[in-house]
């Protein structure tokens, strides 16, 4: 719990609703929190307990000195984590990452066990080499004994239904616009996401260099952090094309409202965070029609545009029009907006509770 991340937000404002709300006791163990300040405001209900463990420093070993200090570290978690069980006692569980699944699975006795997909099937099964197919019969393992996945769409639903037989789709609570909203007239395109593999950030500024040659009046703004940050900085400079690099900020929702529209190019996409939220001030979005998130949010020329996955000339194309036409921004905007409501807490957070009832009967 550590950077200014969708998951992050999505965890935090979940078990805080879930506290103050729903009246559940919730606990959070983290593993490696260290003095890392988490980022978004977790209540004070919350209790918060950090087991120690930092798996990251087997990274400074190599080879067989490194697994070693892996088997180590992860005996050591289930440890710590069967002591926490007995301590709190707790009527469910929920593991929001893959790679502790097997061992909690071990460890939990006949406690229920939800796995959150934050995910999706295709990518979390993947492996390539010895040692990810090692990690992938271990997590499969895991998977068999846990009682429930979370998927977060039904196109991904569909594909852990092959892993296990009992999967849930629970979109994420996204953290809406609860402020004014954009006026969509000021001519700023917005980007905003990890710089890394999945959300293709070069792949916008590639996309900007066709749009700013028509509309150069109008400026791209990508806001992120991440491995490919120097390349995009470095990238901007050289085109001089009003292309803006940010590191992230706490109210992204300013940063939306002083937009007119938001495009996405990811290579894939659980849910898609920024899509609602930008809906939520009344952005219309632009975005591949990658696996699974965006076409599950973006109806097709209503809210937004789905385009075919990297296809850079339709993407080019969506973006001039909407530009050139402010009538259809406004129009697509007010149906953004409509559109992000159905990620609210108030609408997803009764579907968690009513799985949970389902689970301790």
């Amino acid at each position: 719990m550590a950077i200014w991340g969708g998951i992050e937000r999505v965890l935090i404002d979940k078990m805080n609703y879930l506290s103050t709300q729903l009246g559940y006791d919730v606990y959070m163990l983290t593993t490696c929190q260290g003095r890392h300040v988490i980022p978004y405001a977790l209540d004070t209900r919350v209790h918060l307990d950090d087991l120690g463990i930092q798996f990251h420093k087997q990274y400074q070993y190599k080879g067989l000195k490194r697994l070693v200090d892996s088997y180590l570290r992860t005996k050591l978690f289930e440890k710590r984590f069967k002591e926490k069980l007995h301590e709190i006692l707790p009527d469910i569980i929920i593991c929001t990452t893959s790679d502790p699944v097997y061992s909690i699975a071990k460890v939990k006795g006949k406690i229920p066990l939800i796995v959150e997909s934050h995910s999706i099937c295709k990518r979390t099964l993947f492996a390539k080499g010895c040692y990810q197919r090692f990690r992938t019969f271990l997590l499969r393992n895991g998977l068999q004994k846990s009682t429930c996945i979370v998927a977060l769409t039904e196109g991904d639903a569909i594909e852990w239904r092959k892993i296990h037989p009992h999967v849930e789709v629970i979109p994420n609570v996204v953290h809406l616009n609860n402020g004014s909203l954009s006026s969509l007239t000021e001519k700023r395109v917005i980007f905003v996401g990890r710089f890394d593999y999945q959300k293709q950030p070069m792949e916008a500024i590639r996309i900007w260099k066709k749009v700013f040659s028509k509309h150069p009046d109008w400026h791209l703004e990508i806001y992120g952090e991440g491995e490919q940050e120097v390349d995009l900085i470095e990238k901007a400079k050289e085109l001089n094309m009003n292309i803006h690099i940010h590191k992230p900020v706490g109210d992204i929702f300013d940063c939306y409202r002083h937009s007119s529209l938001l495009i996405s190019t990811s290579l894939f996409e659980p849910l898609g965070l920024v899509i609602p939220e930008a809906m939520s001030c009344g952005l219309p979005v632009i975005a591949y029609d990658c696996s699974y998130g965006p076409a599950s949010i973006i109806l097709d020329g209503t809210n937004g545009f789905l385009v075919n996955m990297n296809d850079r000339e339709a993407m080019i194309s969506k973006i001039n029009l909407l530009i050139s036409n402010v009538s259809l921004r406004q129009y697509m905007g007010k149906k953004a907006l409509l559109s992000s409501s159905q990620y609210s807490a108030d609408i997803i957070m009764p579907l968690w509770k009513r799985l949970f009832a389902s689970l301790v009967q």
